[in-house]
């Protein structure tokens, strides 16, 4: 992707904009975003394995017309 020459310049550049004294911290914070991310995803796998990774069920129907699908109260009217 990048040559040595393409990596070397976006090291000074970043070095120049954020600072040295900042780059250990910033690393510092990708390193737990990363290790965060892993353990979310690792947690995602577990838990499609513990379902036994079949589909959810699809939802119940809704009828038209009955009383309490419009908000009534299930008395009638006359």
């Amino acid at each position: 992707m990048f040559g040595i020459g393409e990596g070397a310049i976006l090291v000074i550049v970043v070095i120049l904009l954020l600072g040295a004294r900042k780059i250990p911290d910033l690393a510092r914070s990708a390193g737990q975003s990363m290790r965060i991310l892993k353990s979310e995803a690792k947690a995602l796998k577990r838990e499609g394995k513990d379902s036994g990774d079949s589909p959810p069920p699809p939802p119940a129907p809704v009828r038209p017309g009955r009383p309490e699908d419009h908000g009534h109260d299930g008395a009638e009217h006359r």
